[in-house]
């Protein structure tokens, strides 16, 4: 049977076919890489937007970590009346905290209610949990100006250690990462994720030894704390800052571990269901 022209034409268009796609988390890099410039503007366009009516504007950064140590060093400075300079002992959590609580919120929140986004145009997935991190990661740097000049008005000693932060900063990101981009696949499915996970937090928070010193629990309870992912890390941005060493190597291989294989297994599985996104939410 002879064909017709037009058919020849459509004979040599490109037949696209999911199942030839290569490997999907490869190609997620590579796309990631691709719309490396959206990151920027997206964090750009968070940062603006959240100080844009703000009377105090980025300096809204810098006070609240100082008020929530006030209110938590009043509270709790006379239960732990043995930790030297408690407020330099609580800050140097809680920014970590702070930054892991509100980076990961902000990753479920874009992902699970950004549907009608997903619908509209293509942008890899993956972009707005990472500009979500991204933001918080630059509130993460403004936090570091008061916690230096606590340090600095409660007598703790700036030690050449406090130049090792960036290497707990970076797994605090990578492990930031895996939590969201694994709950926001979760809360695509299940939307009451979102909800649920402001108590999880909260229970988080205080399973974490961010207010008291975990030697002060007893021994049964050290060992579930110790068990707590964020317990490492806390330990490990604490430690140069606050006593002035570093951790130990067991600590550092734990904690880089942990947060390397939850990044890879969170992106695994966020990349292998980011295609129904758009239809789930």
């Amino acid at each position: 049977m002879a064909i017709s022209p037009s058919n020849e034409k459509f004979q040599t268009l490109p037949v696209y076919d999911s199942a030839q796609r290569g490997f999907a988390p490869l190609i997620e890099l590579r796309e990631i890489w691709r719309y490396r410039d959206l990151v920027t503007q997206l964090v750009q366009r968070d940062i603006a937007v959240r100080y844009k009516r703000s009377f105090l504007g980025v300096a809204w950064t810098m006070l609240n970590p100082l008020g929530m140590m006030v209110i938590l060093s009043v509270v709790f400075s006379q239960i732990f009346h043995t930790i030297e300079r408690y407020p330099a002992y609580v800050l140097t959590g809680l920014i970590a905290w702070t930054f892991f609580s509100q980076s990961t919120s902000a990753a479920i929140n874009a992902m699970v209610w950004g549907g009608d986004f997903f619908r509209r145009i293509y942008v890899p997935r993956s972009i707005f949990a990472i500009a979500a991190i991204g933001t918080g990661l630059v509130n993460l740097l403004f936090a570091l100006v008061p916690l230096v000049l606590v340090i600095l008005v409660t007598g703790v000693p700036l030690r050449w250690t406090i130049l090792f932060i960036p290497i707990p900063m970076l797994l605090l990101v990578c492990f930031a990462l895996a939590v969201g981009m694994l709950l926001s696949t979760l809360g695509i499915y299940f939307p009451d994720i979102v909800e649920m996970y402001q108590i999880i937090l909260l229970a988080w928070f205080y399973f974490t030894p961010i207010l008291y010193p975990v030697d002060i629990l007893p021994a049964e309870i050290q060992k579930w704390v110790k068990l707590n992912p964020m317990y490492p890390i806390i330990e490990m941005f604490r430690q140069p800052i606050y006593e002035g060493k570093l951790p130990t190597i067991e600590t550092f291989l734990l904690s880089s571990g942990v947060c390397l294989f939850s990044l890879l297994i969170a992106f695994w599985i966020f990349v292998q269901k980011s295609n129904d996104f758009a239809y789930r939410t």
